[in-house]
C-alpha cells in the first residue's frame, strides 16, 4: 500500500493541474463553509444565512454537507484528469511493463480517491463543529450530534461519485468524453425520474399528490446520480424564512439510496478492473 501511495504521489507531483486544482478545491471548500457570515442583497433586501439558522444544531450538518457537495464536480476534475493522463501519456502501459498489475493500478486510484474523500470529510466535520459551537443557539450534546449522520452520507456520496468518474475515465480514457458522458447520464436520469413522477401523480390533486411525492418510493432513486443526490436533501426548507412561510421540512433516512450507493460503488470498482483486464493497452 505504501508503495502504491508513493507511486501516486510522484505521478501527480509532476502534474501541475493536479496540484493547482487540489489547492483551489480545498480553499473554495473552506471558504464556502463560511458563506453564512456574508450578507446577500436579494430582491431589494439583505439576507444573512447565519440569521436564517444554517449554523444552528442539528440543522447545520444538513446545510454544510449539502453546500460543499456542490463542489464534488470540481474535485472530480482532479480525479478524471489524473486517470486520463495515465492513458494519454502511456504511463499505464509503461507501469504494466515495469510490473504494476491491473489490481494494483485500481488499488492506487482507490487510495487516491479515499484520501481525497477522507480529507474533505474531516475538514467539513471540523469546520461544522467550529461554526456550530460558535453561532448555534443550541449546543447541548443531544442536539449537536442528532444529525451527524449527514457527515457519513457526505462521505459515501463523495466516494461513490469518484468511483463513478474512475469507471468512466477507464472506460472512455479521454477527459472530454468522460464529462460528456456524465452530462448525458445526468440528463437521461432526469428524464427518467420526471417520467416516473409524472406517471405516479397523474390524475392526483393537492394534498394527495404532495403525499405521494414525499413518501412514495421511486425506482429512479436507485440510479447512480439520483441515489447520491438523495443522501443529502436540499435544506432550504429549514431556513427561518421558509418556516415563517409555513413550509414544512420532512426527512426520512434514505436507506434504499444508501444501499444503492454502496452497490454502485462495488459495480464501478469491479467494472473498472474488468475493463482493464479485457483491454490490451
Amino acid at each position: 500500500m505504501i508503495k502504491l501511495l508513493k507511486l501516486e504521489y510522484y505521478k501527480n507531483l509532476n502534474y501541475r493541474p493536479f496540484k493547482v486544482f487540489t489547492i483551489l478545491y480545498f480553499a473554495i471548500l473552506i471558504a464556502l463553509l463560511f458563506v453564512g457570515l456574508i450578507d446577500f442583497d436579494l430582491f431589494g433586501g439583505t439576507i444573512n444565512l447565519k440569521e436564517q439558522g444554517i449554523y444552528n444544531f442539528p440543522e447545520i450538518w444538513n446545510f454544510t454537507t449539502w453546500i460543499v457537495a456542490i463542489l464534488k464536480i470540481f474535485l472530480g476534475l482532479i480525479i478524471v484528469f489524473s486517470i486520463s493522463q495515465e492513458f494519454s501519456n502511456r504511463m499505464f502501459k509503461q507501469n504494466t511493463i515495469d510490473g504494476l498489475s491491473r489490481k494494483e493500478f485500481i488499488t492506487s486510484k482507490l487510495l487516491t480517491i479515499s484520501i481525497f474523500t477522507i480529507v474533505s470529510t474531516v475538514i467539513v466535520f471540523g469546520i461544522t463543529m467550529f461554526l456550530g459551537y460558535q453561532y448555534s443557539k443550541v449546543t447541548d450534546s443531544a442536539k449537536v450530534f442528532e444529525e451527524v449522520f449527514f457527515i457519513g452520507n457526505y462521505f459515501v456520496k463523495l466516494f461513490t461519485f469518484f468511483c463513478f468518474l474512475m469507471f468512466l475515465s477507464i472506460l472512455l480514457r479521454k477527459s472530454v468524453f468522460v464529462f460528456l458522458a456524465l452530462f448525458v447520464f445526468w440528463v437521461v436520469e432526469g428524464i427518467l425520474s420526471a417520467v416516473e413522477v409524472f406517471t405516479k401523480v397523474s390524475g392526483m390533486q393537492g394534498e394527495q399528490r404532495n403525499q405521494v411525492l414525499q413518501s412514495d418510493f421511486f425506482i429512479t432513486h436507485l440510479l447512480p446520480l439520483e441515489s447520491m443526490s438523495s443522501l443529502i436533501p436540499n435544506p432550504m426548507m429549514r431556513l427561518n424564512m421558509a418556516k415563517m412561510m409555513g413550509m414544512k421540512y420532512e426527512f426520512h433516512y434514505p436507506t434504499e439510496s444508501m444501499i444503492a450507493c454502496l452497490v454502485w460503488c462495488a459495480i464501478f470498482i469491479f467494472g473498472s478492473y474488468w475493463i482493464l483486464r479485457k483491454r490490451d493497452w
